[in-house]
């Protein structure tokens, strides 16, 4: 699976319409739908601005794409597509389009519509994604240097402590890596 950590766009004219290729991350459905209140805004006089999203979620995929008025299957399938086949998750693609006068056809708009989407992609960089998991733990201060140390050789951070009798950690990190650091600190990670 790969995922984007910034946002990319793309111009293209097909016929004397206007196609804008936008792809940004987004990590859950608000984002989503901030993003496109965001893309209505930008572009008013916009005929169609269609969509489609792919989110990773504890329960599994979120996916949904829209044709946004153009004949269906023609615009938001195609854009679907690319996200599928290039694995992208948590991730929106956006396409708008501002008519030019010239129809067409089914043909051509999916043509027009899976040509954007494909070369935004393309424009984007790509990262793999890595699976981030949070845990709460408790240590006590003399275990916190080499616990640092080594969550940070783990690609982890401390994202909350809170310093009593004990310190409490809330620590996020690679799921990968989850196991390997409960090992060399038993006891401390639930699993």
């Amino acid at each position: 699976m790969q995922c984007i950590k910034s946002k990319y766009s793309i111009e293209d004219s097909i016929k004397k319409s206007r196609f804008i290729g936008l792809i940004a991350p987004c990590l859950n459905e608000a984002e989503v739908g901030d993003s496109l209140k965001q893309c209505h805004l930008d572009h008013p006089n916009a005929s169609h601005i269609v969509f489609a999203y792919r989110i990773k979620t504890a329960n599994g995929f979120i996916s949904r794409f829209n044709d946004a008025g153009e004949p269906s299957g023609t615009a938001g399938k195609p854009i679907f597509q690319h996200l599928e086949g290039k694995e992208l998750i948590n991730v929106l693609l956006v396409v708008i389009r501002y008519f030019g006068g010239i129809k067409l056809g089914a043909g051509g708009l999916t043509r027009a519509y899976s040509n954007t989407a494909k070369r935004v992609i393309e424009s984007a960089e790509l990262h793999r994604f890595i699976e981030l998991v949070e845990r709460r733990l408790t240590l006590d201060y003399k275990q916190l240097p080499a616990f640092e140390h080594q969550l940070n050789k783990m690609d982890g951070e401390i994202i909350n402590q809170n310093f009593a009798e004990q310190i409490h950690l809330t620590i996020q990190l690679p799921k990968d890596n989850l196991i390997a650091l409960s090992e060399q600190f038993s006891g401390l990670l639930l699993l």
